[in-house]
């Protein structure tokens, strides 16, 4: 699958906003619990939960607003 156009999103850019999200919430979850010294707390998993969702809708942002050049904020060029 190739890149998605300007303003516009396919299912690759979900699929890694998605691994994005595993990702951050895992280390959200160790990091809050190595620093209150608790493990599988309910607080612990509703931070790494809601950290998990603020990065997915940031990656899925960022990419509703690149070209398929990498480009931020430019729309396609026209050749």
């Amino acid at each position: 699958m190739k890149r998605s156009n300007f303003l516009s999103l396919n299912l690759r850019d979900f699929f890694k906003g998605l691994v994005l999200a595993v990702i951050t919430a895992v280390i959200t979850f160790a990091y809050t619990a190595l620093q209150e010294g608790t493990l599988f707390e309910v607080a612990a998993l509703k931070k790494a939960g809601l950290v998990a969702l603020a990065a997915l809708l940031a990656y899925l942002i960022k990419n509703l607003f690149t070209n398929t050049q990498g480009e931020i904020l430019t729309n396609e060029s026209k050749k």
